[in-house]
């Protein structure tokens, strides 16, 4: 199996791409200067930034887990990510049935990996295969009339004004059914060598690139509160739940445990045929650990 490398396009620079939602904060906290010598940064929705990783329009992009297994020779490049230990407050399904008796699902349309992980825990535990249709993400809950809904992102942590008869956190739900941690996001390096001119420089721009991605989450988790005092009421939160949210509800490091659970997910996703089979997944240093 070979080994991905960032190359250098024929401008010089790198294209990264993120994800601008407030779980993934504190993983760009500080990035744009820091990539400045060897790349741009572009903020996206996760479905825009897996497509344009895909497609070679990207180089390295914080995804959501699941397209690691439906892409081109992916390889994780940073110990960076976003993952839960528990309630993850963020990724909430909804239903109006008894969770055996849901038929339809609507997927609020900017999940993937959500998407992903709510099918499985249907199948797995409920043998519920539903039909999908999709949720806006213009659109409340009463626009839809789906046994079930799931709502991601920062609308999933206010709840919604329809009364449901259950709810589920899918990262608590994960965490009790298999006792590993749920990773959501992820940054990758795409597979593009047709695309890139090679230079020597190519080995110093990837560890530039690695360095970058780990030094802003660190600088992250240090301004955690000063983050949440930003970010709160640009979106309608409370300080103590932004707080919370940030410092507890979420994990940014990928370690053992964490690839544990990657493992197991793209396992439970290929058997219902929610991913290809044959995935390896695969690291770039042993600093992901």
């Amino acid at each position: 199996m070979k080994t991905s490398t960032i190359l250098r396009p024929a401008d010089g620079r790198l294209r990264i791409g993120a994800v601008n939602y407030l779980n993934s904060k504190p993983l760009i906290e500080g990035l744009p200067e820091l990539l400045s010598p060897v790349a741009d940064l572009r903020l996206d929705y996760p479905s825009h930034l897996a497509d344009d990783l895909a497609a070679g329009r990207l180089d390295v992009a914080l995804i959501p887990s699941i397209e690691y297994f439906r892409g081109p020779n992916y390889e994780v490049i940073s110990d960076a990510c976003v993952a839960a230990h528990g309630p993850v407050l963020s990724v909430k399904l909804y239903s109006r049935v008894p969770w055996g008796e849901i038929q339809s699902l609507a997927l609020d349309e900017g999940s993937r990996t959500s998407a992903t992980l709510a099918r499985v825990l249907l199948a797995e535990r409920h043998g519920v295969i539903p039909s999908l249709q999709s949720l806006p993400l213009n659109q409340r809950t009463e626009d839809s009339d789906a046994d079930a809904l799931l709502l991601i992102g920062d609308r999933a942590i206010s709840p919604p004004a329809e009364k449901f008869l259950g709810t589920w956190d899918l990262g608590e739900e994960w965490f009790e059914w298999t006792g590993l941690p749920f990773v959501f996001a992820m940054w990758v390096a795409g597979d593009r060598r047709d695309s890139f001119n090679p230079e020597p420089a190519a080995k110093g721009a990837a560890a530039e690139i690695e360095n970058a991605l780990s030094d802003a989450r660190d600088l992250g988790i240090e301004r955690l509160n000063d983050i949440a005092r930003r970010e709160a009421p640009l979106l309608g939160l409370s300080l103590p739940t932004t707080i919370s949210y940030l410092s507890e509800n979420l994990q940014y490091r990928l370690g053992s445990a964490e690839r544990n659970g990657l493992k197991l997910f793209y396992e439970l996703a290929s058997g219902l045929e929610l991913a290809p089979d044959g995935v390896e997944l695969r690291f770039r240093t042993c600093e992901v650990s």
